[in-house]
Order: structure tokens, then C-alpha cells, then sequence
């Protein structure tokens, strides 16, 4: 999720792409015309803004609204005119994309506290391509080639936040059985617990694993999200089959902060959990 462009919400579920609106293909085209003007690949332009040659591809068919820093980058380099800065604020977003979750993506871009509980599938920031792409091939309706490749790029650079936001707090707590189902094979389980204990590593991060055993759970009523933002005020986001729920009444969000903390305390703590992850991956 959280960049807006192909989920339905927080980076579990998959959602179809929705068509372009006309001015995200003007803006494209433009991209498109100002690059090739200018004698740069794709490839080219994506080394200039720090971006896959695929973004870039997406960005130009109409199918990605452009990250403000794409704007930024590509502006000096496809000749300063502005044309892209001036361009921005008239694109209309594809239809499809509920207004509460584009709020909540946004709002996770500039969190200083994102704490997620998952149940059902590892959260897309924490997934390897690997995984993601077991997720992708099995989504009903299914998913074209085009499709499949833009889910990927737009959850890749979501994952960025992880690295580029030090000074966020992540918190994941996330079900032991989530491993054990073993999605898209042994081997894609094997890469995806290492890429969790390097995720484990980080300073801003923590990841506790819920144990398959537990009489007491806090979570029974389902995966959520909380958030809380450079101004102290805090947000909350359920993601459901087909979409999602983005909370922002204060006494809604105490009830979920109070069942997080519970889950906090009944979930292994940071280090035990890396612990199981290690044993876990020595029995894959």
C-alpha cells in the first residue's frame, strides 16, 4: 500500500489495476516526450531520478502518479522548464482509489511511529520480491504480466520507508503461522525469514512473532495498523477483502492502541523472536 497507486490498502492485499485518468497519460506522454528530447533511455532517466527504468515506464503509460521527488529529479534533467512542477497539481488520480487511502498513504510517508499487526500474510513492507510476486500470481481475478510488474515496483518503493526514515519507529508484530504455511514454497520461505531477520537488525525497527500457541490474544478481531504523525496525532488503518477502513476518532484508535499494546505483551519479545526466526529457518 501506501504509496496509492496499486493496493487497496496496506500491502497484504493485491487489487487490480485501475485504468489511467486521462491527465496521468498527458503527464506520461510528456514525460515520455521530454525524455526522448532530451536522447535518455528509460534506463537513463531512471539512474538520473533514482528510479527502476520500470517506475519510469509506468509514470510515462499513465498508470503511476509521479513521487514528488521523481519531479524534482527529472525536472533539471529534461530541461528545467518547469513544465512538470506546473503540471502536477491539475493530475487526477485513477479512478478506484478510495480518498481514505490515499490519506493514510500519505500519512504514512511522513510517520514518526507506523506499528502494523498482520494475521493473514507478511506485511508488504517486510516481503521479498520473491513473496510478493507468490502473492501477485494468486490473486483473483488474475493479474497481467504489466500488472504483476507494477504491484512489485510500486511495493518496492514503498519498502523504502524502512531505510530512508531512521528516525520512524516500526513496529511489526506478525503470526507464527505465517511462516509455517510456507506461501510460494520452502524456498521462497527460507529468503523471506532471512530478509526478516535483517529487517530485525535495523535500529528503528522491531518484529515480534506471535506464537502458534497462545490462550490469550488480542488480535482475534483482525490485522491493523496505527500511525502517529510529526504533530502527535495518531491514525489507524484495517484493511478488509476488498478494501479497507481508515480511522481517525480518537476513541476508536484508544481501543485499538490498548489491543496492540496487549499484543505487544503477549507476542514474543524482539530478541526471543529472532530467536524462533533463526530456528524456523534451520528447519526450513
Amino acid at each position: 500500500m501506501a504509496d496509492g497507486t496499486v493496493e487497496t490498502g496496506g500491502g497484504g492485499s493485491c487489487g487490480s489495476e485501475p485504468e489511467p485518468s486521462d491527465s496521468m497519460r498527458t503527464f506520461g506522454a510528456m514525460v515520455q516526450a521530454l525524455r526522448e528530447h532530451a536522447g535518455l533511455s528509460r534506463e537513463q532517466l531512471g539512474d538520473h531520478v533514482r528510479y527502476s527504468k520500470h517506475t519510469v515506464a509506468s509514470i510515462e503509460r499513465g498508470r503511476r502518479m509521479p513521487p514528488p521527488d521523481f519531479v524534482e529529479r527529472a525536472e533539471p534533467v529534461l530541461g528545467d522548464t518547469g513544465a512538470l512542477r506546473k503540471s502536477v497539481p491539475h493530475l487526477a488520480r485513477r479512478p478506484g482509489l478510495a480518498r481514505w487511502f490515499r490519506e493514510w498513504a500519505r500519512l504514512e510517508r511522513e510517520a514518526i511511529r507506523l506499528s502494523t499487526y498482520e494475521c493473514r500474510l507478511i506485511p508488504g513492507l517486510l516481503q521479498t520480491e520473491t513473496y510478493a510476486r507468490a502473492l501477485f500470481g494468486n490473486e483473483l481475478p488474475p493479474l497481467t504480466d504489466e500488472q504483476i510488474e507494477v504491484q512489485w515496483e510500486a511495493r518496492a518503493e514503498r519498502q523504502r520507508l524502512l531505510r530512508e526514515r531512521p528516525s520512524t519507529a516500526f513496529s511489526f508484530i506478525l503470526e507464527e503461522h505465517l511462516l509455517l504455511r510456507q506461501m510460494g514454497g520452502a524456498e521462497i520461505t527460507r529468503e523471506q525469514i532471512d530478509h526478516l531477520l535483517a529487517i530485525a537488525e535495523l535500529r528503528n525497527v522491531e518484529v515480534q512473532v506471535m506464537p502458534q500457541m497462545r490462550v490469550t490474544h488480542a488480535g482475534l478481531a483482525g490485522p491493523m495498523q496505527l500511525l502517529e504523525t510529526p504533530e502527535n496525532r495518531w491514525y489507524a488503518y484495517n484493511e478488509a477483502q476488498r478494501g479497507g477502513l481508515f480511522v481517525s476518532d480518537p476513541k476508536e484508535i484508544s481501543v485499538l492502541q490498548l489491543r496492540y499494546a496487549r499484543m505487544c505483551a503477549q507476542a514474543l519479545n524482539p530478541e526471543d523472536s529472532v530467536s524462533l526466526l533463526q530456528r524456523m529457518r534451520g528447519a526450513q
